[in-house]
């Protein structure tokens, strides 16, 4: 059954950069509404370990989103279980549809539906996923434990996994298509010491070969970036870390974006391209992506509204059916 509601605020996705925002603008009495998504929490859901949350020498992803999503709910915003499949930001109220049916009118609204693991796009890729090959070593770590696994990728999240995983495999080979890797260098350290790791320089995934039945990954056929030869790598499990890329499908035709897909924000801000409308996080942050700055820019985000909606008014009852520029003032229907 389908439903309406306005609200002075809505905000799209969770994780650090929404529950933030959450609770800022709860706080500030704009009364919010967060629609969580598919992913409750986001990427720190699927996460071990956090050693860079300030105040937290070491805690647990899901544990750290459990807290931030408390905070929000004692603060007094409304976190809904639901996820927004199409949004109108062209006038406002802005619209927003859920899969439950419900439609929401925001007076403004705040986007935080951060980022998703990119994927090679290899045929054999595709044909093995769920079957030994993965985008979470954190999800599916544990089930090769005593076997020996690879790696793809050479940043920060392909190191973060290939130290992950050497919890549980006998050997990590983690395959790169350079010859120095991208990561930080403390993760660089760690790697290059463990004596579980292998890398492999200058290669790149050809392809993943394993058994119909039952299915599963026997190993991946890896090609030499300088003299395209080929051979084989015998693992039992693929792990796919290339990074991510923003979640902004959602608004890639009505906000401005850049670098793949982020939305562009101005600088110093959260502001996007529509007036009344914020991006934080993963969805606008191409350069660092971490919790403790997409927190930051929720915090902004929420701030930055309540400003904005007190020089702008609220729509309900008002006639808004003209998109607004900047620092333009809703005024009654006459």
């Amino acid at each position: 059954m389908s439903t309406h509601r306005h609200v002075k605020l809505l905000i799209v996705g969770s994780g650090p950069a929404g529950y933030t925002a959450a609770v800022y603008a709860a706080r500030a009495m704009l009364e919010p509404v967060l629609v969580q998504g598919i992913q409750p929490g986001g990427q720190l859901t699927i996460t071990t370990d956090v050693e860079n949350w300030p105040g937290d020498t070491s805690i647990m992803g899901p544990d750290l989103m459990v807290r931030m999503e408390a905070h929000a709910n004692a603060m007094g915003a409304e976190i809904v279980s639901d996820h927004i499949n199409s949004v109108d930001l062209s006038k406002r109220p802005f619209t927003a549809v859920a899969d439950s049916g419900t439609t929401y009118t925001a007076d403004a609204m705040i986007l935080a539906t951060g980022a998703q693991a990119k994927w090679l796009g290899l045929p054999s890729e595709e044909a093995f996923k769920g079957f030994g090959v993965s985008a979470c070593a954190t999800c599916d770590g544990f089930f090769y434990r005593g076997q020996e696994v690879a790696v793809i990728g050479g940043g920060n999240t392909a190191v973060e996994e290939a130290l992950f995983l050497t919890n549980f495999a006998s050997k990590v080979t983690l395959v790169h298509r350079r010859d120095e890797l991208r990561a930080e260098k403390i993760l660089q350290k760690r790697l290059l010491e463990h004596p579980k790791v292998e890398v492999i320089w200058n290669h790149q995934l050809d392809s993943v070969y394993g058994a119909d039945s039952p299915k599963g990954v026997e190993g991946i056929n890896i090609k030499n970036t300088e003299t395209g030869d080929v051979r084989k790598v015998q693992v039992s499990g693929v792990f796919i870390a290339i990074g991510h890329a923003p979640a902004s499908d959602l608004v890639k035709d009505q906000l401005e974006t850049h670098m793949g897909g982020y939305v562009v924000t101005k600088p110093g801000t959260t502001e996007t391209s529509v007036p009344g409308v914020f991006a934080a996080g993963d969805l606008t942050d191409h350069v660092y992506r971490q919790a403790v700055t997409s927190a930051g820019m929720g915090c902004m985000a929420a701030l930055e509204a309540e400003r904005w909606l007190a020089e702008n008014g609220e729509t309900e009852g008002k006639d808004v059916s003209e998109p607004l520029g900047y620092g333009a003032k809703v005024e009654p229907a006459q």
